[in-house]
């Protein structure tokens, strides 16, 4: 067993989905300790309650807080180029959607990840998950979206698989092919979606555990409200969960459509509408910002604090990509989230675990401190979450542990 001890704050996060109010109102335990058993969480409390038992090697908080692992519920993390061409031509005066329609944006990333290899894709994303990893990172989404052919779909979704055996973060793969219309379909979107949504190619993600989910970008410089029932339609009967890219730059209904189709996460909401917020509280749909896109572009962020007041659970993630996003560290997001969202620490902290691991169904088993859940920790070297998300920037994190077993910064 190991105890970590001499803990200064222990954040007592709950099972996700947490919503609205809820996500404000976490216990916390001064002078605290926690002993892990294998991979679980076997019990925590006060110091003062701690029978230790023989043989359980300890690990000293020194002082610092202690909360769930991070958990970035939404990235493109697997890409082969960089962007910066589009950035500044961002600062010159041009928006995200004018760059698109002519001719750019997630195109831009198409040609280089079709030209590389597996490996290589592999080779490229490995020292960004070690980054987020020594960020406080424990679990990441990743979702194809650049290859926009079969052939580059499934390649990024192999590098996906290859990168879970090569590092300890729990990685997940989400299917989005339908991320714009690639130069070959130019006005022919229809005909794009039936290459990539053949049976015989849904079926080899689900043979292949390739996927567990699959998004789609619902927006006018990508695909329309039926296009993208289609899209999730095709997907779940193949075992892919819905996700959706909703209402990011022009409000069109998409965040409605998450709700109708049960979408177990609808992302991004920039535009998001009351009839879209009602829609994502009916079908019990986690709503998943992305402060560091809106911070990014330099427009506005999604309205977290009227979805928080609709009782909703709201996640927090990086959208990490080289267009929009290139944004990787987790806890900068959160505290830009606390700045420019309104949100408070405490809320945040809970949008990127319990909501975030609901955003990703694995609520039953990440993203809390519970007797039972496993034991994903952050030690961090502030002695509270305020102060962390404070520190806008710095790394805190002094200890990061991945199903019980040390995998980053600090040694036992």
């Amino acid at each position: 067993m190991l105890a970590i001890r001499n803990i200064a704050e222990l954040l007592v996060v709950p099972p996700g989905p947490v919503q609205g109010s809820s996500m404000r109102t976490l216990e916390r335990i001064c002078d605290a300790a926690l002993l892990v058993d294998g991979e679980r969480i076997a019990w925590f409390g006060s110091e003062s309650s701690l029978v230790t038992p023989p043989e359980c090697e300890c690990l000293d908080a020194g002082r610092g807080c202690v909360l769930p692992g991070l958990i970035d519920c939404h990235t493109h993390a697997v890409f082969a180029s960089t962007r910066e061409g589009e950035f500044v031509q961002r600062l010159e005066g041009k928006s995200y959607a004018e760059i698109a329609e002519a001719g750019g944006g997630i195109r831009n990333s198409v040609e280089a990840v079709r030209a590389s290899t597996c490996q290589q894709l592999v080779d490229h994303t490995l020292p960004r998950l070690e980054r987020m990893l020594r960020g406080g990172v424990t679990t990441v989404e990743i979702k194809s979206g650049y290859g926009l052919s079969v052939e580059a779909e499934l390649k990024m979704l192999q590098a996906v698989k290859e990168l879970k055996a090569l590092q300890p973060l729990e990685l997940v793969g989400t299917y989005l092919a339908a991320h714009t219309t690639p130069r070959e379909f130019a006005d022919r979107p229809d005909a794009y979606l039936d290459t990539v949504l053949d049976d015989t190619v849904l079926a080899r993600i689900r043979d292949e555990g390739l996927a567990e989910f699959c998004d789609v970008f619902c927006e006018r410089t990508a695909f329309d409200i039926e296009q993208s029932r289609r899209v999730m339609s095709a997907a779940a009967r193949f075992g892919m969960a819905p996700k959706l890219h909703a209402d990011q730059i022009r409000q069109m209904g998409a965040t409605r459509l998450a709700g109708e189709v049960g979408a177990i996460s609808a992302d991004h909401l920039e535009t998001v509408d009351e009839g879209g917020i009602a829609a994502l509280k009916a079908a019990g749909t986690v709503a998943v910002l992305l402060p560091g896109c809106s911070f990014f572009l330099g427009v506005g962020q999604a309205p977290a604090r009227r979805i928080i007041d609709a009782d909703l659970p709201v996640a927090v993630a990086t959208d990490y990509n080289p267009g929009s996003s290139m944004v990787e560290s987790l806890p900068l997001v959160m505290s830009i989230a606390c700045t420019q969202m309104k949100m408070t620490p405490a809320e945040v902290v809970v949008a990127a675990t319990a909501n975030a691991a609901a955003a990703l169904g694995r609520q039953d088993r990440l993203g809390a401190i519970e007797v039972g859940m496993q034991a994903d920790l952050l030690v961090l070297d502030v002695p509270s979450h305020e102060r962390w998300l404070y520190e806008v920037g710095r790394n805190c994190v002094r200890t990061v542990l991945k199903a019980g077993k040390v995998v980053g910064n600090a040694q036992i």
